[in-house]
């Protein structure tokens, strides 16, 4: 058996197609491990399908290296975080704890937003205040935001302690204290009158730009060093933040951009991969596994035992298994053990068929007729020399039942009726369409999941290729 492994495995890599669909299976392996070593188990729930998680991230930006295709300068997503303040000074009012941030800006257009946030705050005595302001390259001072910490309720003991489970976090871009802020702003010293309603959900044009009383709301760039400090006050010396960040959101993001969340779409790509070869190979195996018993035992038993598998195979192998996984999906609900049981059950009957008929060829050899003659039992005949005779074909029928199962999920989960725990590249794909991705050209969130589908199938029939001179021996004469 290890010498025919060997020689089936070396048959394999003797062709091209063989050796390029092992290098992809490889590859694949390598990125399933590495997806499964660097995210918890419980990615989806915890990750994926957590909008606060990706609440930093920009939306709806492609990847990264689109920039240098372009050749514009755009904003690259930069997050600033502290966990102890830059200074820590005394004054008459109490302690001012100085979180400073420097920002050397030199791109072509303003940030698609920025945003404040700060975890964990305790405090003993008031309340503290926290403002944030930037110096810009001019030298033009800009205060942006204040906020004063939620004062203790009823009952609350010293110390009080805030944000413990969720950072307090507020989107600059869209909050209207700051649009009146840099309104105000831009009257003082650029003498431009404009209404702050207007400038929300904009105000970053303006704190990242310059303008002019004729220009009125046209802004231009303003590139150079920006200092982003943010300020605590308390009156008590033990009061302390655990973290503080400031977010400048950028036009492009990662390697495979963002989607309308701002979730990471590469972490999700990534982790489509050790969940399509679970699917895939899991299907694969024991799908294979039970059609292969069932083949042989009906095969080679033969009357009613033969009679009943295969009146029951029929009956299987003629059912549409597309319907049967959207009825089962909407009554036992979307879980993606599910989808796994119903294409196994489902993928045995189509090999059964096939092997019964093969053994119906084998047991008429002299060396079954042999083994029966010396008084082996049916169970070894059919294990030692039954189904040694089928293993390549079972192997390489087994390969080619893997792409079918992952194509079959992704069109379920292509329909909206996959997992939603788990993130698959089906499921990307549905809720790009679902968002109208494709039609306002967010290329980046549809076109890489459907390739990852295409070449994990094509890596599979590359690998079923290679395996025909391994099923069939008179290929290997006809290279010769």
């Amino acid at each position: 058996m290890r010498g025919g492994l060997r020689t089936a495995l070396m048959e394999l890599l003797s062709s091209t197609t063989g050796k390029v669909g092992v290098i992809f299976l490889l590859v694949m392996l390598l990125i399933s491990l590495y997806a499964v070593v660097t995210n918890p188990l419980d990615f989806g729930t915890r990750l994926w399908n957590n909008p606060a998680a990706w609440a930093d991230n920009p939306k709806n930006v492609p990847p990264a290296w689109t920039g240098f295709f372009d050749g514009s300068r755009r904003v690259t997503h930069t997050v600033f975080e502290a966990s102890e303040p830059s200074e820590a000074r005394e004054t008459t009012r109490g302690t001012e704890s100085v979180y400073t941030f420097n920002l050397d800006y030199t791109f072509d257009e303003a940030p698609t937003f920025t945003s404040f946030s700060m975890q964990n705050v305790t405090y003993y005595g008031s309340p503290p205040s926290i403002s944030v302001s930037m110096i810009r390259p001019d030298g033009k001072s800009l205060n942006l935001y204040r906020f004063v910490v939620p004062a203790p309720r009823n009952g609350e003991t010293s110390p009080i302690q805030r944000y413990q489970q969720a950072p307090y976090r507020v989107h600059l871009s869209g909050e209207p204290s700051v649009a009146v802020n840099v309104t105000q702003f831009l009257q003082d010293e650029f003498q431009v009158n404009v209404s702050s309603s207007r400038l929300v959900g904009d105000t970053d044009k303006a704190v990242f730009g310059t303008t002019n009383a004729e220009r009125g709301d046209g802004y231009e760039p303003l590139k150079g060093a920006y200092q982003i400090v943010v300020v605590a006050r308390s009156d008590d010396p033990r009061d302390s933040i655990e973290g503080v960040k400031f977010v400048v959101g950028g036009s492009q993001f990662g390697l495979m951009g963002t989607d309308s969340t701002g979730r990471d779409l590469a972490r999700g790509l990534i982790f489509g991969f050790p969940v399509a070869l679970a699917i895939g190979l899991i299907t694969a195996i024991m799908a294979t596994v039970i059609g292969t018993t069932m083949g042989i035992i009906s095969g080679y038993t033969g009357g009613k035992t033969d009679i009943a598998i295969q009146r029951f195979s029929d009956v299987l192998s003629n059912i549409p298994l597309l319907p049967i996984l959207m009825f089962l999906a909407f009554t036992l609900g979307q879980k993606l053990w599910i989808v796994i049981a119903i294409l196994i059950v489902f993928g045995w009957p189509g090999m059964t068929i096939v092997i019964r008929s093969m053994v119906l060829q084998i047991r008429s050899g002299q060396l079954v007729e042999a083994s029966m003659s010396l008084g082996a039992s049916r169970w070894r005949i059919m294990l030692r020399h039954i189904f040694p005779q089928m293993a390549p074909f079972v192997f390489a029928q087994m390969i080619f039942f893997t792409p079918a199962a992952i194509l079959a999920e992704a069109g379920l989960s292509f329909l909206g009726l996959g997992d939603p725990s788990i993130p698959t590249w089906g499921q990307i794909l549905d809720q790009g369409f679902r968002t109208g991705a494709v039609y306002v050209g967010y290329w980046w969130w549809v076109m890489p999941p459907g390739i990852l589908i295409v070449l994990t199938a094509l890596t599979f029939v590359l690998i079923a290729l290679g395996m025909e001179r391994v099923v069939d021996p008179r290929l290997r004469a006809v290279r010769q």
